[in-house]
């Protein structure tokens, strides 16, 4: 009888998962995700409250969660991380965006794009791989980018430029950690609907732009994201490393 192949599990039981930005927004629906497949998720964000709303109702579900108050940007707190948790899947869903026309940008909204956007994700993928090769252990670090990262876009120069930087960036850990069974990648969102995009869709101009630009038709919802999380995230993906996953609805296909 012909031997058939079997399905590569998508179960993380067992696994412990840091998701960043998880206090609300694509951040949480990461870590809803990967606790419902048998995670333990370490769930951090820099304000308190929602963090903790967060975690709160997804022990009442049954998910195994912790709250993390951590501030992205402060890389001694981030390394200190890696060094007191023993850490498999990492997802990072903090950022920020600064829109506005190029020429209007100031020194101060470069910083504070580049600085969490591309910045903290660079020393959080090189102190999360640090820890699995001294723990001899492979590992799947997922980094939240934005179909921005691949193509431009009205007032995002600066956005743009971090998210642009931020494929690169993936790209040549990828070739560096490959041999430690390493994986790190991005997620590509177009426009989702959370709480950080809602001022973007009251303009109507623009939301008649981003809705002419999705061929799909519709405006993205944070459900949208979770699969494709979850298959970075587990065994299902363990050849897939150095690559996007471009969840735009079709956006990027003109």
């Amino acid at each position: 009888m012909t031997d058939l192949p079997r399905t590569p599990s998508f179960s993380l039981s067992g696994k412990t998962a840091l998701v960043t930005g998880a206090s609300s927004g694509i951040g949480q629906g990461c870590a809803v995700a990967l606790a419902e497949v048998g995670a333990h998720v370490i769930c951090a964000a820099r304000g308190a409250e929602k963090l903790e709303d967060t975690v709160a109702a997804m022990t009442a579900a049954g998910m195994s969660a912790e709250a993390l108050v951590l501030d992205q940007g402060d890389l001694a707190a981030l390394a200190q991380v890696f060094e007191t948790q023993d850490i498999d899947v990492v997802v990072n869903s903090a950022g920020l965006a600064r829109h506005g026309p190029a020429v209007e940008t100031t020194p101060e909204d470069y910083d504070a794009a580049m600085g969490l956007n591309l910045r903290s994700a660079y020393f959080l993928s090189a102190y999360a791989a640090k820890a699995l090769i001294a723990a001899g252990k492979p590992g799947s670090i997922i980094h939240i980018s934005s179909q921005m990262g691949h193509v431009g876009g009205v007032d995002r120069a600066v956005y743009c430029a971090s998210k642009h930087g931020l494929e690169g960036m993936v790209k040549a850990m990828a070739i560096e950690w490959g041999p430690s069974q390493i994986r790190i990648n991005t997620v590509c969102p177009t426009f989702i609907k959370t709480p950080l995009t809602a001022q973007t869709f009251e303009r109507p101009e623009r939301k008649a732009w981003i809705e002419e630009k999705i061929k799909l038709g519709r405006i993205g919802e944070v459900e949208d994201i979770m699969g494709a999380v979850l298959y970075l995230a587990s065994d299902a993906s363990a050849l897939v490393t150095g690559t996007s996953m471009l969840i735009d609805g079709g956006w990027t296909a003109d």
